[in-house]
């Protein structure tokens, strides 16, 4: 019998794409990190994909670099997607698998490089002054992960885009709420705060309150008004799960499940996320599971 070999080329893309996984799994987020409701031949190719960003988004946020170190890593990323776009081999092993996932699925350049604009923004910016900033934010920190994923499927159509950029909205508002005093804290010296600054003066909070942790009425309604509108967009991109088929369909029902359940605590720690970060444990994730079998 004959035995195929296997070329040099694809022994490097498992290589990465094993690596890759392991770092999903370490660092699991509000994104389908190659879990097994996926089906297999896509683990990969996920898992390549969330190295990118997982990556990327250290940059911005871990270690000890400073900011210009920080901005050239990224910027590291984005010549190598260039070449990417150009037809050129990019220079790392990491970059050439993506490159041959992105050949694969026929993927878009475009999201990953709106993904590192704004990762670069978080470096730069730490306050946003209405909600179409957090909003334009978030169509390039959280929406490019859905695009690319209906790509990925071969369900990117513009009623699933929409629905799909609803939802990752929505997760990225939840994180940023349920993360309130993580951002605030970590960042000694710039404090990040995804809050909108007409909005805080509006209901007559000001910075001091949230580094004290003040929780008092004005603060409860403020986040009342926020949990809110993070819940009606996820409502409407909701569909989506139901329309994609088979187990990439669970999987999304699984994601916004999980979005639901965080706030579902956001909302019964009636603004405390100071001493309160919601997070999920064993009885949510049967909760979790259950809404995604059983969504109308």
């Amino acid at each position: 019998m004959k035995l195929e070999s296997t070329s040099p080329i694809q022994l490097q893309i498992d290589s990465v794409a094993q690596t890759s996984l392991q770092h999903a799994k370490q660092h699991y987020e509000n994104f389908p990190v190659a879990s097994i409701l996926l089906p297999k031949r896509y683990r990969h190719a996920v898992a390549i994909i969330y190295s990118f960003a997982r990556q990327a988004d250290d940059f911005a946020d871990e270690g000890l670099d400073n900011p210009a170190q920080r901005l050239a890593k990224l910027q590291g990323f984005r010549d190598e997607l260039e070449l990417i776009q150009a037809y050129i081999q990019p220079n790392t092993d990491f970059f050439r698998t993506l490159n041959q996932v992105i050949l694969q699925y026929k993927l878009p350049i475009k999201p990953f490089l709106d993904l590192l604009d704004a990762f670069s923004q978080d470096v730069v910016k730490t306050r946003y002054a209405n909600f179409a900033e957090v909003l334009d934010y978030c169509q390039r920190s959280a929406n490019p992960v859905g695009t690319i994923l209906l790509h990925l499927y071969g369900c990117a159509i513009p009623a699933n885009l929409k629905e799909s950029d609803e939802i990752c909205t929505a997760l990225q508002l939840i994180n940023f709420y349920q993360d309130i005093a993580i951002d605030f804290d970590k960042n000694e010296g710039k404090r990040r705060i995804y809050l909108c600054q007409d909005e805080l003066q509006q209901a007559g909070i000001q910075e001091s309150d949230i580094a004290e942790k003040m929780v008092d009425t004005k603060w409860q309604a403020f986040m009342r008004m926020n949990v809110n509108r993070a819940m009606q967009l996820l409502l409407q991109g909701k569909p989506l799960g139901k329309r994609l088929p088979g187990r990439l369909g669970f999987e999304l029902r699984m994601i916004v499940a999980g979005g639901e359940r965080i706030i579902h605590k956001l909302q019964a720690c009636n603004g405390d996320i100071f001493y309160h970060r919601p997070q999920l444990n064993k009885w949510d994730w049967v909760i979790i599971l259950l809404k995604a079998l059983f969504q109308r």
